[in-house]
């Protein structure tokens, strides 16, 4: 299931999540006589809501649009589909959805013509990820260099790793933590741009970067 996002929320004793694909969020608040409320939410980056399904022994219910709900009891088919209002999400899930923590980040940049050193727009993008890393109460960074496919492949892992060391040593000068930073090369072995051998492309000659 790409991109979809699954969360389990517990508000009172438990919570019952909804299964579904795209990207989405289906949130449960239970009540004491074992029932859940089960929303379906858009994606908070992308805001794509996809769709989701609420089921048990006696039936189910499909939510397809933001805000749709329905109501789970132990024994009964699932109630009908009801759309609850902006301010009824926030009264009833507001303190769990403030508490969750942010979504991955991704960056790329680039780089100049066989070199390690950044291009001047990439390098402007680095006060943006150490905005996104302190948003993170246990920030994971990764750092995965590439090339395109000019010279040999081994060079071109070497070269990928030069790129990657560079842009964590740039992270590590701007205030990030190095153990918080894992450094690794792909070469010319995940190209964004494919292209026969010995091609010239600015565009796989990147770091990706990924913050969660």
């Amino acid at each position: 299931m790409t991109d979809a996002r699954r969360l389990v929320l517990f508000v009172t004793l438990a919570a019952a999540l909804a299964s579904g694909c795209g990207p989405k969020k289906a949130k449960s608040a239970p009540t004491p006589s074992s029932e859940a409320l089960v929303v379906l939410l858009p994606d908070a980056k992308s805001g794509t809501t996809g769709k989701a399904q609420a089921s048990n022994s006696a039936g189910a219910a499909n939510l397809t649009a933001a805000r749709e709900s329905t109501l789970v009891l132990t024994s009964q088919k699932p109630g009908a589909v009801t759309v609850l209002s902006e301010d009824e999400i926030n009264r009833i899930f507001g303190a769990a959805l403030s508490a969750l923590p942010p979504a991955p980040r991704h960056f790329t940049l680039y780089f100049r013509f066989e070199s390690d050193e950044l291009t001047d727009e990439s390098r402007a993008l680095v006060p943006e990820i150490l905005s996104t890393v302190k948003q993170h109460a246990v920030p994971e960074v990764v750092v995965v260099g590439h090339t395109d496919t000019m010279g040999r492949s081994k060079k071109n892992v070497e070269l990928g790793m030069k790129r990657a060391a560079t842009v964590r040593d740039l992270l590590i000068g701007a205030g990030l933590d190095r153990k918080l930073i894992e450094v690794t090369s792909h070469g010319e072995r995940d190209l964004l741009i494919p292209t026969p051998n010995e091609t010239p492309e600015p565009r796989n000659r990147r770091v990706e970067i990924s913050v969660r």
